[in-house]
């Protein structure tokens, strides 16, 4: 054991050895996580502090999930008031650390945790990486999947020998799908949340993926044929919206529940809501369902996704102990090694032990989408980019008419085009 593993093992040590007779470390943390996955956390955080009693306490809060959650970081840290740990989104890191609201994970952080950067997918632990440091560990992939109603599908003859829908491996095979469900007389063959651009986001920057697009190259938003790119997810969309294959100006719960209630075939959502359908079914109030990778529509598979992760804030004018600090990187450690539980969330573990091992690999429907791994993309590494930001809100404004059919793909795309590099 090296002098830096050392220290940290000496730091962890003293905790456990102190016994009752010491102070208790209070481990202050945030989060955002609300519905299943939020049911999940609070559970693996009483499971930590079950067995942690005498030595580390997680006094967890849940705020507002998006811009409030963010704001109030900001805010906190400002005045060293934020928490001691915090969830994070990976495509917010830029940003934090333009606002300098994060401290950086060193190598003895690794070491003290018991965790490896080679433990993490590489395309995952970039997304938290800025300027060749990392911010924060990694603690799942969320992507977005498609959701289907195997007993709609079977009934209309559209499931393979192996149980996922037809069509999935080509734009015109997907169509074809979605038209014989129109045609088997399904009022509402996908359910897409067509009244959020920003939700839409991904499911159109995954079809932009497909085609090698990008958003930002070299600082510049849909240079050379990116734009065209764009322009082609958008086009595919509205196609199927004028067809009637898909909800129109459908918020997020009506999105969900067409799906849940049978009406909807198929969905486009993310991981997030396999404990939806999980516990509707446990409660013998759901059909048969499945959730697989998108389909490829154009040349070759690439979903987006996003990754909450564990950041330390960085307090100003306050300095963290030693102690506090060996238990904030032992809740991490923790729970990056007890993310099985994570995973019935629906999110993929980012730490590859767990999603190698044999239990994992007997979960479903997580064992049926998380190949798309392979081939995840996530936001484009600027401080405009992530959750609730200024990309998302430029281009939602003109999602949402051109997927309803309200304005012309190619004129929403030079408009996207104009503003977002007027930023």
């Amino acid at each position: 054991m090296n002098a830096v593993s050392r220290l940290g093992a000496a730091a962890m040590a003293a905790l456990v050895a102190a016994g009752p007779a010491a102070a208790q470390e209070t481990v202050v943390w945030w989060d955002f996580l609300s519905g299943g996955d939020g049911v999940r956390m609070k559970q693996l955080i009483e499971d930590f502090n079950a067995a942690h009693e005498g030595q580390i306490a997680i006094d967890a809060t849940t705020l507002e999930w998006g811009t409030p959650f963010y704001s109030k970081v900001q805010t906190s840290a400002a005045v060293g008031e934020a928490p001691d740990i915090m969830t994070y989104h990976a495509s917010r890191i830029p940003l934090a650390v333009q606002q300098g609201v994060l401290q950086p994970i060193t190598e003895a952080d690794w070491q003290a945790m018991g965790l490896s950067a080679s433990d993490y997918d590489p395309a995952t632990l970039e997304a938290v990486t800025v300027d060749g440091q990392v911010y924060a560990v990694p603690f799942d992939t969320h992507p977005i999947v498609l959701y289907y109603n195997k007993d709609i599908l079977a009934e209309a003859g559209l499931l393979t020998e192996d149980g996922l829908p037809m069509g999935l491996d080509s734009r015109e095979g997907f169509t074809a799908t979605l038209q014989a469900l129109k045609d088997h007389g399904v009022q509402f063959p996908m359910a897409s949340v067509t009244a959020d651009g920003n939700f839409m986001f991904r499911t159109i920057y995954s079809l932009m993926g497909q085609q090698d697009g990008e958003l930002m190259t070299d600082g510049e938003f849909l240079a050379g044929d990116n734009a065209e790119k764009l322009q082609n997810a958008l086009s595919v969309l509205a196609e199927w919206t004028e067809a009637g294959l898909q909800s129109t100006y459908t918020d997020y719960p009506a999105t969900v529940a067409l799906f849940t209630s049978g009406e909807a075939a198929m969905m486009i959502n993310g991981v997030w809501e396999v404990p939806t359908m999980m516990d509707a079914q446990a409660a013998g109030t759901l059909f048969e369902w499945g959730a697989v990778e998108l389909p490829v529509i154009f040349d070759h598979p690439s979903t987006y996704a996003d990754s909450h992760s564990f950041a330390i804030p960085a307090n100003q004018g306050v300095e963290m102990s030693p102690e506090k600090r060996a238990a904030v990187l032992e809740v991490i450690g923790w729970m990056a090694r007890n993310s099985l539980f994570w995973a019935t969330a629906g999110h993929i573990p980012a730490y590859g032990p767990v999603t190698q091992s044999e239990e994992y690999k007997a979960m479903q429907p997580n064992a049926t989408y998380s190949s798309l791994t392979a081939n995840m993309i996530f936001d484009p590494k600027t401080p405009l980019a992530g959750v609730a930001g200024p990309i998302f809100d430029v281009m939602s404004t003109y999602f949402v008419p051109t997927l309803n059919g309200e304005m012309d793909p190619a004129e929403a795309v030079e408009e996207i085009r104009a503003e977002l590099n007027d930023m």
